[in-house]
């Protein structure tokens, strides 16, 4: 699995979706890359990436056209629309927009859906690399039931690698470094879709650049993990993820079920952090234009969790509109180490809604992330040799920065509703 050495740390980034929906334009994605090289590649934030329909004209908003024109060559691949994207004009696609990326010391990343666009098979469109139509590879049983754009590829016809390679050749000439999958994780038909995901590995292997691969949306099936880890380096353990209390406290259960599958390379991913200015055209949520409903124990709280689990962080909201306490969150250079280079990350206890998190750091320390995810206060006591400490331990508590002296025997805290507190002991 030589794709496990593209992302040896989840990756850290800003996704274009939570924001701007389906709608994005080509100066808001620069506008944002330009906000991470100025504010946060120091600390770590190094991929932008396009989601979906960035081939549709007439996008406005996060609602999806049912069977609207897509912007696509006569191989059957979707292209930029040069109205939202002018730069890709000339037949020129993403590359200018990458090139822009990767100036500023960043990576570019796309979204895609599975299979193959349904105007393709419609027209009969022809495939790079064979003499085979559209027609000989779609699977058109095979569809998203909240997207009307594509078809499936039946993985048995003769012609189907043959395009997905065709699609990973395009992406590499565009300097793709990140392509995000839709509708391929979370299906009752994973069977089917796991061919697809096996066609897109290969396309990957075949084209001649890295690019980490991210499967999306989820829940990921638990029992199909070990196929997630042979194929891809992220997939999502999650529905759409929003800024809403319940889907919050229910990612705990999430990452508990996930956390002897976090390996580098391979990251379980809890979705975008939905954080800051949200829903500028985006009717998601649900709700539209608005700043974050988390409170601030609660936004903590979510980075807390993601971190001690290691999710991939991926920025939902407006990047040029973060407020001091919003670019706080994404610059704590002491919570990102645990995100970026903990291990042994595991649950040590739950009872009822007080939970605690473990993991070590690279250079002997623990860290311990301490959860109140009921409706009260409440005080939680905590025993350290639980996590394999004794005696006397230095305690530093990383989202304020501070020393907190010594600790011995227990750590405790009276801790508000959906608050959190994040430790290092050494």
């Amino acid at each position: 699995m030589k794709h496990i050495k593209i992302a040896p740390t989840p990756p850290m980034g800003w996704n274009s979706w939570d924001c701007y929906g389906a709608s994005v334009t080509e100066a808001e994605v620069k506008g944002n890359a330009d906000y991470i090289a100025t504010n946060l590649k120091q600390y770590g934030w190094t991929y932008v990436v396009v989601d979906i329909q960035w081939f549709e004209p007439t996008a406005n908003s996060s609602f999806y056209h049912p069977f609207t024109p897509l912007t696509m060559d006569r191989y059957s691949r979707l292209l930029p629309s040069v109205n939202r994207f002018p730069s890709a004009k000339n037949g020129q696609g993403f590359k200018p927009l990458g090139d822009y990326i990767h100036n500023l010391g960043l990576k570019f990343g796309i979204h895609i859906m599975r299979g193959i666009p349904r105007q393709a098979v419609h027209s009969n469109s022809g495939i790079l690399g064979g003499d085979f139509t559209a027609r000989d590879i779609a699977h058109t049983n095979s569809i998203c039931p909240w997207n009307t754009d594509m078809y499936g590829v039946d993985a048995t016809k003769e012609g189907a690698q043959q395009y997905y390679n065709s699609l990973f050749e395009l992406y590499a000439s565009w300097g793709v470094d990140f392509v995000k999958v839709d509708d391929i994780a979370a299906s009752r038909l994973y069977n089917t879709h796991l061919s697809e995901i096996e066609l897109i590995r290969n396309a990957i292997d075949h084209c001649g650049r890295e690019m980490v691969l991210s499967l999306s949306p989820g829940p990921a099936p638990l029992e199909f993990a070990e196929d997630f880890k042979k194929n891809a380096n992220m997939w999502r353990i999650t529905d759409d993820f929003w800024d809403q209390w319940n889907l919050l406290y229910n990612m705990f259960e999430r990452c508990e079920k996930w956390e002897k599958h976090v390996e580098p390379g391979l990251w379980p991913d809890c979705d975008m952090l939905p954080l800051g200015h949200l829903g500028i055209r985006s009717v998601d949520g649900p709700g539209g234009d608005r700043w974050t409903r988390f409170t601030k124990d609660e936004q903590v709280t979510m980075m807390t969790l993601w971190s001690i689990f290691r999710s991939p962080l991926m920025f939902g909201g407006e990047l040029r509109d973060n407020d001091p306490w919003t670019l706080s969150l994404l610059t704590n250079k002491e919570v990102l180490q645990v995100n970026q280079y903990s291990h042994s990350n595991r649950l040590v206890s739950r009872k009822g809604d007080l939970v605690v998190w473990t993991a070590r750091g690279c250079q002997g320390e623990t860290y311990l992330a301490i959860f109140n995810i009921s409706e009260n206060e409440a005080f939680i006591n905590t025993s350290l040799s639980q996590i394999g400490l004794f005696g006397k331990i230095q305690a530093r508590d990383l989202w304020k920065q501070e020393d907190m002296g010594f600790v011995q025997e227990n750590i405790e805290y009276t801790l508000p509703p959906h608050g959190s507190k994040l430790i290092k002991l050494y």
